[in-house]
């Protein structure tokens, strides 16, 4: 049996169980399961709707457990950011957001693609693509230059309610006292914005940055 037939819809199955099986005896098999996963990879551009999202699925749930798994397939996974299917573009940048702090060089080309998809994405991929850029900029300051203005702008705007989500997946990359600095001086303009228990956390996050 294929890697394919094995996927859920392949399966008949309704439900994510047999999806997640898989990424998991894949996870498990690590470099051993490098030809099946080039499989999946393919999977996502199958002519069937629902083999590409099974497919998206066990990718970004073997990148959860093994990153260096799918490190191979950055190109293929950033080319899912410009899909009119949103269930594709928002899990590659889910399974980008696993990839990213063990392979931020070879994401960094395609830094232009991640911040649109951020800036013009679904909830889900906004929460993905600004861990995306928190991990590139956390990994190298020439990165951080072109990343770090772009974060502190989306932290300004986000809505309320998400801000201390994005905060929390920005902080690592606000090592260097400059960006600790800007990173305080954003969250506690934004203070005044938030209901009391977001105001807490994010009072707690500026308390240790």
């Amino acid at each position: 049996m294929s890697i394919l037939d094995q996927l859920a819809s392949a399966q008949d199955r309704r439900d994510e169980t047999l999806n997640v099986e898989l990424a998991e005896r894949l996870a498990a098999a690590g470099s051993a399961s490098a030809a099946s996963i080039g499989e999946v990879v393919g999977g996502l551009t199958h002519p069937s709707k629902t083999i590409r999202h099974d497919a998206i699925k066990v990718l970004y749930e073997v990148a959860y457990r093994q990153p260096a798994l799918i490190s191979a397939y950055v190109d293929d996974l950033v080319g899912l950011l410009t899909s009119r299917d949103n269930r594709l573009v928002w899990g590659g940048m889910t399974a980008l957001g696993t990839v990213t702090p063990v392979a931020a060089a070879a994401v960094w080309p395609h830094v232009e693609a991640v911040l649109q998809a951020t800036q013009e994405g679904s909830v889900i991929t906004q929460d993905w693509g600004v861990r995306v850029l928190a991990a590139l900029a956390a990994a190298d300051p020439a990165y951080a230059q072109r990343v770090w203005p772009f974060l502190l702008d989306f932290l300004r705007s986000c809505r309320p309610k998400d801000l201390a989500r994005h905060a929390e997946s920005v902080q690592v990359a606000a090592a260097a006292p400059l960006a600790a600095s800007d990173l305080r001086q954003v969250l506690t303009q934004r203070l005044g914005d938030l209901k009391p228990a977001a105001r807490k956390r994010v009072a707690k996050l500026i308390s240790t940055i």
